[in-house]
């Protein structure tokens, strides 16, 4: 599990998913600081990993990444810690339009 905050190769995020979950890795990305946490078992020990970094949960999504899938369809933003009621998220996916923009952006931003 680490920190990406400059640009990885869709190639070393396949070498990851592989000795995962065999086509995804789970990440959890920090809107505010523009960085990411990949390879962990779950979104909550990257989330842990973030927040021990001086992260702020309200700014952390938690989101799966296919590095064989194109356009919109790589980036799934489905994870348990995005439930918060009190930022208005009931649910599993980033409901939030402006967060999923912001994430798009940074994930494209950091994965070439």
């Amino acid at each position: 599990m680490r920190t990406i905050n400059e640009k990885i190769s869709r190639d070393e995020l396949r070498a990851i998913a592989k000795d995962q979950f065999g086509d995804l890795v789970k990440a959890v990305v920090d809107i505010e600081r523009g960085i990411m946490a990949i390879g962990g078992e779950l979104h909550a020990d990257e989330e842990a990993l973030l927040l021990s970094q001086g992260s702020r949960q309200e700014h952390l999504w938690g989101i799966n990444l296919y590095p064989d899938k194109t356009g919109g369809d790589w980036i799934e933003f489905d994870s348990m810690i995005n439930i918060r009621p009190s930022q208005g998220s009931k649910s599993r996916y980033v409901e939030n339009e402006a967060a999923r923009k912001a994430i798009y952006e940074i994930v494209n931003k950091l994965i070439e």
